[in-house]
């Protein structure tokens, strides 16, 4: 039977979230326009620990590595570790070639008593540019689109080429819808 995530093995540590909630709120507060570049960077800084706990963790369960995994034992083992972390469940999926996407319904960055203006789950993103980067043998950018901190039922992240997440990015901030913008990039 499998053994409940090992924090200290496997590198992390455990922090509540309302403890996460009011570093981010401060910082977003205090910080100026630069605090959600700080945040993605302490997620980037992670992302290697973390792509290395989920190898171990699914080396406790499986006998297939985590580099093997097809998509969908992917989406499977990458949600029930994240959610074993505390993080929350993931659904991975996909709009169109171009770009990846990742939802989660209980999110544990997100704080939907904070009714932020935009998305604001900073410290995934830069988790999952790195984490995933190295799923995928490749840079990545991610993006989060919809946000439970910000109104919506989940936090919704992209992952993508940097090139196409950059235009992405661009065309939301003309005023595109992220699904308008996905398409403009096909």
């Amino acid at each position: 039977m499998p053994q409940p995530l090992d924090l200290i093995g496997h590198g992390m540590l455990a922090l509540t979230r309302a403890s996460l909630a009011t570093l981010r709120t401060a910082l977003l507060r205090d910080g100026g326009p630069d605090a959600a570049a700080y945040l993605q960077e302490a997620g980037y800084a992670g992302g290697d620990a973390m792509w290395e706990a989920f190898k171990r963790w699914l080396a406790e369960r499986s006998d297939i590595p985590a580099e093997s995994l097809d998509v969908e034992a992917f989406e499977q083992r990458a949600s029930e570790f994240f959610r074993d972390a505390g993080w929350g469940g993931i659904t991975v999926g996909s709009i169109g070639d171009l770009v990846a996407t990742l939802d989660s319904h209980d999110w544990g960055e997100a704080d939907p008593g904070s009714l932020m203006d935009h998305p604001s789950c900073h410290l995934t993103t830069g988790m999952f540019a790195d984490l995933f980067g190295r799923v995928a043998g490749a840079p990545v950018a991610v993006l989060e689109v919809e946000c439970r901190s910000a109104g919506s039922a989940r936090c919704r992240f992209l992952v993508g080429s940097p090139m196409v997440m950059e235009q992405i990015y661009d065309d939301m901030g003309q005023g595109l819808p992220y699904e308008d913008a996905i398409s403009a990039c096909a």
